[in-house]
């Protein structure tokens, strides 16, 4: 059961990844049949960049929030609604960015786990040669 778990967790990990990926390169994704999310790899975009770009993009939306809120403090002509909406933005943002921390964390340490039997495939042979 656990190992079913397992692999929803990491499947569901990898689709956030490539939906961060597309989102990244400007793609969008298809809903395939079944409901599974599926994302067309972007070209000559390394998964490095992709990531680079969003946590980019989510600093963004931290330097934006704390500018607005810290305007806002000072006295200038800036509406509560779009403090209160870019410190929103942010955070969301910063914690979906922390889910996929989390997950690839996590499936990292599912496949530093994963045992190995590495002699399986030569416990036959070895034997029929002794006999």
């Amino acid at each position: 059961m656990e190992r079913i778990n397992s692999q929803a967790n990491i499947q569901s990990m990898l689709q956030t990844l490539r939906a961060y990926q597309a989102q990244a390169a400007g793609s969008n994704e298809t809903l395939a049949p079944g409901g599974d999310t599926t994302v067309a790899a972007p070209k000559g975009q390394p998964f490095m960049e992709a990531v680079k770009s969003t946590l980019n993009s989510v600093n963004e939306l931290q330097l934006k929030a704390r500018d607005v809120s810290t305007a806002y403090e000072r006295g200038e002509n800036v509406p509560l609604t779009d403090v209160v909406l870019s410190m929103q933005k942010s955070s969301v943002a910063f914690e979906a960015t922390l889910q996929v921390r989390n997950k690839v964390l996590k499936a990292y340490e599912d496949i530093l786990n994963m045992p190995m039997n590495r002699t399986a495939g030569l416990s036959r042979p070895i034997l029929k040669v002794i006999r």
